[in-house]
């Protein structure tokens, strides 16, 4: 009896060792999908990015045009995947740069047509990829944060029901927003993405724009 237990027990840490890569992998890869995770919390509306202003001059098509909807995207594990290959797809395509080096402007937000750009192409372009696979614009949301130097920085958030993850050009992985070790300044508002909302860290920087 007990040289049958010892075998089975065997057999079942044989099984364990034998499962595919490939699997381990794509369960690591969401591991960090706790249904625990935390939305932030946002107050009043605060001042819009100087740059975000421009921009919409510049693309009026692209701002604008409010749902007045709010909510959460349901984020699986082929959510998850697709949201990867747009960070790591567009990360690899833009080469960093400088506002101040690329145009001579302190800021300027654009789409990187020429390939180089700073955190808000980044930002820019990935929302706008995401919204030409069907994710809801509300849930897209440009935010702007103080990062581990304690420089302005932009990042993509995605409201998620699994918390607020965040799409980073300074980071691949995908992280839930507390996990970034940055300062969330302000975004823009759900289902009015030409209102801003504040965050809670009251020093917004002066400029966003900071290359890799």
């Amino acid at each position: 009896m007990l040289k049958s237990l010892t075998g089975a027990l065997v057999a079942v840490a044989m099984a364990v060792l034998a499962v595919p890569a490939e699997t381990a992998r794509a369960s690591e890869a969401v591991a960090m999908l706790s249904p625990f995770a935390a939305n932030m919390a946002v107050s009043g509306s605060t001042s819009t990015p100087i740059g975000y202003a421009q921009f919409c001059e510049a693309m009026p098509a692209d701002c604008g045009n409010g749902n007045g909807r709010a909510g959460r995207v349901v984020v699986n594990e082929a959510e998850f995947h697709q949201l990867k290959q747009v960070n790591d797809e567009v990360n690899r395509r833009i080469q960093p740069m400088t506002d101040i080096d690329h145009y001579g402007e302190v800021e300027r937000w654009t789409y990187a047509e020429d390939g180089y750009g700073d955190c808000e192409e980044y930002v820019l372009v990935k929302r706008r990829e995401l919204i030409r696979l069907g994710w809801p614009p509300e849930t897209l949301l440009i935010t702007v944060v103080r990062d581990k130097k304690n420089a302005g920085h932009a990042v993509l958030t995605v409201v998620s029901d699994r918390g607020d993850l965040i799409l980073d050009n300074q980071e691949a992985p995908i992280l839930l927003w507390h996990e970034t070790g940055y300062r969330f300044v302000k975004r823009q508002a759900q289902g009015n993405p030409d209102r801003w909302v504040s965050l809670g860290d009251v020093l917004a920087p002066a400029t966003v724009g900071r290359a890799r």
